[in-house]
């Protein structure tokens, strides 16, 4: 039996629309009574959770952005008291402090429904091992699909960190019938198997599941063909909430937004302007029943369109078509998102200065996706010691690997590397 309630997944659009309106104004007395940062926030635009009557009028309260989970490190956003908190979940965030979120004992319960409804629709059963695959930057998520998981009935991989010949050997020797990972992951596995002159065929492997990176439908093709598996996307926030908050279902029409427990507008980046359904523009998510960490109109970053109407599966959650990042200030590494500042700030951490050039690149190294940084030579970093310059690299490398999640190579170049539009001291 469904752990949830899986009419929720089919109310009329009155009711559903009703549910979250209730919910909505729930979260907002919540965050406004008990978090300072949200009722200061809500005073200087001269509103009160009594003045959203209508889910339109979500509109006139301003955006939480990811520069406001620094500002409030580590407690300042928790609608609840400590005692109450029952998991703490840590994530790298964008500045030079983690991210921080909170969980009470009922939000852990609604994560585990949320993920058991993911993989009931991508069709895991009690019957299947699951096998998960993920870089460190999404280890959280690795904890709640096993959560999830498990309460199903499934049996659990759990995230380990191993060499990719005994990652194939455990989904080889244990008989994984479910794997979970990133699309540039799973293509990694593909040479592995290739490597191994092992035929998909001896696998028990026949559900993938893609979380992460939003792949195209070609890649998805390809996917199925060299692995013979049936894919499934989900989508999510390395940072808060977690993973799942839209899921694919077997009609492949978009991914379903779960709201009941999210508020998902789409508004113009440029001016804040929310969108009708049907428009491509930012996703800003609203929590509805998240009890320790509400999070009002943040905007995720995300370019999706939202598409209402009932699924020819039976669900009437919105759907949601998710696209690959546009912005030159993101760069997503296996799943991994990872901003042009957030490396700035980490390698004048490390330097003590900012480097006249640089360059940051997803390389495809090795048949391994990892960031690459290209960094000016100049007297502050030179030496005539190769052996020194080699160490310098490694260990920077080392260190913003481990900040950030995801492989690092350092590679020094001359200035005469970095064309025009290379930022470049005093330019």
């Amino acid at each position: 039996m469904p752990i949830w309630n899986p009419e929720e997944e089919c109310l009329h659009v009155e009711e559903r629309g009703q549910q979250q309106l209730e919910r909505l104004q729930s979260t907002l007395n919540r965050a406004f009574k008990n978090v300072p940062f949200y009722r200061n926030r809500f005073e200087k635009q001269g509103i009160g959770p009594a003045d959203v009557e209508d889910l339109r009028d979500l509109c006139r309260i301003p955006f939480i952005q990811r520069e406001h989970f620094s500002d409030n490190y580590p407690y300042g956003l928790f609608a609840v008291p400590l005692r109450d908190v029952v998991r703490i979940h840590t994530a790298r965030g964008t500045g030079l402090k983690p991210t921080v979120s909170g969980y009470t004992r009922q939000d852990l319960l609604v994560w585990r429904e949320i993920l058991a409804r993911a993989l009931t629709a991508a069709g895991v059963t009690s019957s299947d091992i699951l096998q998960i695959d993920l870089d460190s930057g999404l280890a959280n998520w690795g904890r709640d699909y096993k959560d999830g998981a498990e309460a199903i009935g499934a049996s659990v991989i759990p995230l380990t960190i191993l060499p990719p010949e005994k990652q194939l050997m455990v989904m080889r020797d244990y008989r994984t019938s479910v794997l979970l990972t990133s699309a540039s992951g799973a293509t990694q596995w593909i040479h592995h198997l290739f490597k191994a002159n092992l035929n998909p065929n001896a696998l028990a492997l026949k559900t993938l599941l893609l979380v992460g990176d939003a792949p195209d439908s070609d890649l998805q093709v390809r996917l199925e063909e060299q692995l013979h598996v049936k894919t499934w996307v989900h989508y999510g926030l390395s940072e808060v909430p977690g993973p799942a908050l839209a899921f694919e279902c077997e009609e492949r029409q978009g991914l379903h937004v779960n709201e009941d427990h999210f508020l998902a507008e789409v508004i113009d980046p440029g001016t804040g302007n929310v969108l009708p359904d049907g428009e491509v523009g930012e996703l800003v998510l609203t929590t509805l029943t998240t009890r320790a960490f509400p999070l009002i109109r943040f905007r995720t970053g995300d370019m999706v369109r939202l598409t209402p109407g009932a699924c020819p599966c039976g669900r009437t959650l919105k759907k949601m078509e998710w696209f690959a990042p546009q912005s030159e200030e993101v760069i997503l590494v296996r799943g991994v998102k990872i901003y042009r500042q957030q490396i700035l700030r980490l390698l004048e951490r490390a330097l003590g200065f900012i480097p006249g050039a640089y360059r940051f690149i997803r390389s495809h190294q090795d048949r391994r996706d990892s960031l690459e940084v290209w960094l000016m030579v100049d007297e502050r970093v030179f030496s005539d010691e190769i052996k020194e310059m080699e160490k310098l690299a490694f260990h920077l490398g080392m260190e913003l690997a481990q900040e950030l999640g995801v492989p690092v190579r350092i590679r020094f170049k001359e200035r005469e590397t970095f064309g025009k539009h290379e930022q470049v001291d005093g330019s």
